[in-house]
């Protein structure tokens, strides 16, 4: 049992191949991430749903390349939108254990904040599977933490949870699933963990040095202009959770 997805089209260095919004449940459907405000995959999205019998969008954050088409997809529809606290146009506000029925089984959110701090997951029991959101995406070993004080440490807390779930298989937004759950969770954990070890070797050797002066030893001073204001966010939450874990 293979959930559908619609890509919406919005290729990009963080979005990969594009946000993809999963449709789980043919007659009863729960549209998980609406994607972007594009007209084109908002048509696509209601196409896709016209002959159910009932339909729920859910967000798993509220970042706009999830949650932008979400308003007009539920006007045109007539579906409630549920999402985390906090989230733009949220009619039901869901926490960890809430679910909502489809006709492919349960969804049941958990709370798996570090990407955003509202930032949940749809744990699908009936398939052992898991829509992650942005917690890992479908390639490589990274997505963005930097967004808020404590992020790095509930990242990282997030992805044991999801671990501990046993799932045979995870539903990132952007990219392929990801079959071998350990061995991606391993992955990721083994970046975060490389890159705090960096800044703390760096913080060590230069600690008279600046945020800036971290981000030139961390990640090269030739990095691109246009990466370098993500990678100052990043680095200064990897900062601080080296300052906070020798100040437990």
């Amino acid at each position: 049992m293979t959930p559908r997805f619609l890509n919406a089209g919005n290729a990009g260095p963080f979005t990969l191949d594009g946000t993809r919004t999963f449709l789980v449940g043919h007659s009863d459907v729960a549209v998980i991430d609406p994607g972007p405000a594009v007209e084109a995959h908002v048509g696509a999205v209601e196409c896709a749903v016209q002959d159910a019998d009932s339909v729920v969008i859910l967000l798993t954050h509220g970042h706009e390349d999830h949650t932008g088409a979400a308003f007009e997809l539920a006007e045109r529809i007539g579906a409630k939108i549920f999402g985390p606290d906090g989230v733009q146009s949220v009619d039901t506000i869901i926490e960890t254990g809430d679910s909502v029925t489809t006709d492919q089984g349960e969804l049941v959110a958990l709370h798996t904040p570090g990407h955003t701090s509202e930032h949940i997951s749809f744990v699908w029991p009936d398939r052992k599977g898991v829509f992650v959101g942005d917690l890992l995406l479908g390639a490589g070993d990274t997505t963005w933490v930097g967004e808020y004080p404590g992020c790095v440490a509930d990242y990282l807390l997030s992805l044991d949870l999801v671990r501990a779930l046993g799932p045979e298989v995870l539903y990132p937004a952007h990219g392929a699933p990801l079959e071998n759950p350990t061995e991606a969770i391993d992955r990721f954990v083994g970046h975060r963990r490389g890159r705090i070890e960096q800044v703390r070797r760096a913080m060590s050797e230069n600690p008279e040095s600046d945020i800036e002066g971290w981000v030139d030893a961390v990640y090269g001073a030739q990095l691109p202009d246009t990466l370098r204001g993500a990678a100052h966010r990043s680095l200064s939450a990897l900062v601080d959770y080296v300052r906070d874990s020798h100040n437990p």
